[in-house]
């Protein structure tokens, strides 16, 4: 199974100047690594991999899951996902890869999921 998808930064950056978004989509793990980053970027590709994750299970846009698929890194810096809830019963005997980059004023995310 796989996902992908693209968003514009600047759409993120609108909207988290709504608190009510941040609290909905990121984890705080999430926020904190914009927050020391101070890149806009990162969040958007945090949403991307979000809705990318959500695509390839073919559940639809339900963002009452995006606080149970976060995205972390490792010492690498690879993005990988720590689920929780939900997300993590969908995923439950399959492994998720994940793949974020961004550039030119867009973040995109391919999440490939393997039985």
């Amino acid at each position: 199974m796989v996902g992908i998808d693209v968003v514009a930064v600047d759409r993120i950056k609108k909207a988290i100047g709504n608190p009510r978004f941040v609290e909905r989509v990121f984890t705080k793990n999430e926020y904190t690594y914009y927050q020391n980053r101070d890149k806009i970027e990162s969040l958007a590709g945090f949403f991307a991999a979000k809705e990318a994750f959500v695509k390839a299970f073919g559940i639809g846009l339900d963002t009452g899951l995006f606080r149970e698929i976060e995205v972390l890194h490792s010492e690498s810096g690879a993005p990988y996902f720590n689920l929780s809830g939900r997300a993590r019963e969908l995923c439950a005997g399959r492994t998720a890869y994940l793949s974020i980059s961004h550039d030119g004023g867009v973040a995109v995310a391919a999440v490939s999921v393997e039985k």
